[in-house]
């Protein structure tokens, strides 16, 4: 009497097809990036991290979708305090340049 062990019952965590950590990572980094406020690094990699999760985790689906969002509103949103300060700046400084 032997015993068999299918191929697919000996997945292993680290099989890609298996595994969901760049999606969870990209989750995460989007989560910190919204709530804590991290600067334009972070949701750049969080980014990054869901593009690939998207195209080569097929488990984590959800998690790199919501991560991509997360990232892309806190990269939108560190950008348009950017411009906005960059604008006030360069308004502040014409009109002390000009005495206005």
């Amino acid at each position: 009497m032997s015993t068999t062990v299918s191929a697919s019952a000996t997945a292993t965590p680290s099989d890609p097809a298996m595994s969901t950590a760049k999606g969870t990572a990209s989750l995460v980094l989007g989560i910190c990036s919204v709530f804590a406020g991290w600067t334009f690094f972070a949701p750049a990699v969080g980014l990054i991290l869901g593009i690939v999760s998207l195209r080569g985790e097929p488990r984590a689906r959800t998690q790199a979708v919501w991560g991509i969002t997360l990232n892309a509103i806190a990269m939108s949103i560190w950008i348009i305090l950017t411009l906005l300060a960059l604008t006030f700046g360069w308004i502040a400084a014409t009109s002390a340049i000009f005495g206005q």
